[in-house]
């Protein structure tokens, strides 16, 4: 199982150097959220904690994913990088797949595309794209960025976006990876259908067994069970040596951390303490397993 490192909320300054530590210490990945803004009023119960209130505050800092993961990976040689995930459903397709390319370039492959619909209104409404039909119309979208970014000459025409003939260039020299976000019904048959992984938010052990599973099952609906697939999970409830081996065990390929939360530290700490914390992490359950 391989380790990725959650930046989440982390000051913009430190990541830079957060990612050449990671990566010294032998992690995988970094995992890049997605905010667009904090907007004072929520008309909608934010998904992922008990009771539907975000965890973050107006001046919590956000990085553009696309833009924090070119800058890492112009001062490292090796570590990957992947949105965890980006809310397709606000954005223009064809842009995103022109910004996509430019990050699988520049990276030298080193970019994993993971992609959700995005939960708040808001965030659709005021970036002035309608926030019903928003699954269709990611589906859609998932489509025209793969299409785009496999180079050519292409041209689309479909529900949503409709485009003649264009071509970006460069093309990645190789396929960028999608993964599939969302806990629901739909999110998980997304994944089984047209991702080449599985990627998740906070979730207990008994759940990600459980979701595991269904992916299994759709894979294999869909045709797709001999093909390679990813589980990258935070997992909220299990850890240590015996934790992450219940996790590999269970089917998780990658195991999304954040080392400093660990040792009590908080997501504004000291870039020296939670380079620190990325090492210890690293001694107790990277180096010893190679």
């Amino acid at each position: 199982m391989k380790f990725t490192v959650g930046i989440a909320m982390s000051p913009l300054e430190q990541l830079p150097e957060l990612a050449k530590t990671a990566e010294e210490c032998g992690f995988s990945s970094i995992a890049l959220p997605d905010s667009l803004f904090y907007m004072e009023s929520q008309s909608e119960k934010y998904p992922y904690t008990p009771d539907g209130n975000r965890f973050w505050g107006p001046d919590t800092p956000w990085v553009d994913p696309l833009i924090g993961a070119t800058a890492m990976a112009a001062v490292t040689e090796k570590i990957h990088f992947y949105t965890n995930v980006l809310k397709l459903g606000s954005r223009n397709p064809v842009l995103l797949a022109r910004q996509v390319g430019s990050v699988a370039a520049m990276s030298g492959n080193r970019f994993g595309f993971g992609v959700g619909i995005g939960w708040a209104p808001e965030e659709f409404e005021w970036c002035g794209v309608p926030y019903a039909r928003r699954g269709a119309r990611v589906d859609e979208m998932i489509d025209v960025i793969k299409l785009v970014l496999g180079g050519g000459m292409v041209e689309f025409h479909g529900e949503f976006y409709d485009f003649d003939k264009l071509q970006m260039s460069p093309a990645p020299t190789a396929p960028v990876p999608f993964y599939i976000g969302g806990h629901t019904g739909p999110a998980l048959r997304r994944a089984a259908r047209v991702g080449d992984g599985w990627t998740s938010a906070m979730m207990k052990y008994d759940d990600i067994v459980s979701t595991i599973a269904e992916l299994t099952k759709l894979r294999a609906e869909y045709g797709r069970a001999a093909d390679p697939f990813e589980i990258q999970v935070v997992c909220i409830d299990r850890f240590g040596k015996s934790g992450y081996e219940e996790l590999a065990a269970a089917g998780v390929t990658d195991s999304i951390v954040v080392p400093w939360i660990f040792d009590g530290l908080g997501f504004d700490s000291e870039l020296s303490a939670k380079q620190d914390s990325l090492r210890r992490f690293a001694d107790q359950y990277i180096q010893g397993s190679k």
